[in-house]
């Protein structure tokens, strides 16, 4: 029988140690390679095709949440952080286990046997928390300050400030700014709640504008409007759109 491939992620020299040292227990599983940040994950993942994976979440450059989101089908997955209130997103996630630093050998066991039952398909492991946990996690999370988006194997770190606006795409969104239009599996929803309210603004159930971009907001016809940017773009407001930007401008 082959071996379960490994990949271990973590900045920190002494942690990939530990989960080394750990799964000397586990002869069924094969440390196909190890990385100290996302960047390099993003390529290991691609070419080791590992079948399980140890990823940190607090990390320089892009952290573990926004490597997920960057892999369209990743592998079962076993947090390790030293930060406990990334718990509830991690399962969000499809985590098999969150193991909360320093964590002990009998701890690792468990969350390793978790992961064996979930590669061999024996059974629902996905953790589901409450709901009313959930509403308080995504009504807690803060304002983000950048996005990452990503073109093949190159990962692209966009500073909000530098977006001009934002469109919706069918079940993606295209992130339009200084450094190109870049596809997103996200929500227009979630953009809205989370991008800085005094700097961002949706006049369309398709567009969301940076509000330093706008130049003007033209009459186009008979209770339309047309908010014209800086880049040159030309985006629709829908009436309640054009209603918030009177508001606001």
């Amino acid at each position: 029988m082959s071996k379960i491939k490994v990949l271990i992620i973590d900045d920190e020299p002494p942690a990939r140690d530990l989960v080394k040292h750990y799964l000397k227990d586990f002869p069924a599983l094969e440390i196909a390679g190890e990385c100290e940040n996302g960047f390099e994950a993003l390529k290991a993942i691609q070419e080791l095709k590992p079948q399980l994976i140890f990823l940190d979440i607090q990390m320089p450059k892009i952290n573990g949440f926004e490597l997920l989101e960057l892999l369209t089908d990743p592998p079962p997955i076993i947090f390790t952080t030293a930060y406990d209130e990334f718990a509830i997103r991690a399962f969000e996630m499809n985590a098999v286990d969150y193991l909360l630093k320093p964590f002990s050998a009998s701890r690792f066991r468990q969350a390793v046997e978790r992961a064996l039952l979930r590669i061999e398909d024996k059974g629902d492991l996905t953790a589901k928390p409450v709901a009313d946990l959930k509403r308080q996690f995504e009504q807690a999370a803060g304002e983000i300050d950048r996005v990452v988006a990503r073109i093949g194997s190159r990962i692209v770190v966009i500073p909000v400030d530098t977006i001009y606006y934002i469109e919706a795409q069918d079940d993606y969104v295209m992130i339009c700014s200084s450094q190109g239009n870049h596809l997103k599996e996200k929500t227009m929803k979630y953009f809205e709640s989370h991008l800085p309210g005094n700097g961002f603004i949706r006049i369309h159930r398709s567009h969301i504008v940076n509000i330093s971009q706008i130049v003007s907001v033209d009459l186009y016809g008979k209770d339309t409007h047309l908010v014209v940017l800086k880049s040159g773009a030309r985006l629709k407001a829908s009436a309640e759109g054009y209603k918030r930007l009177r508001e606001l401008l």
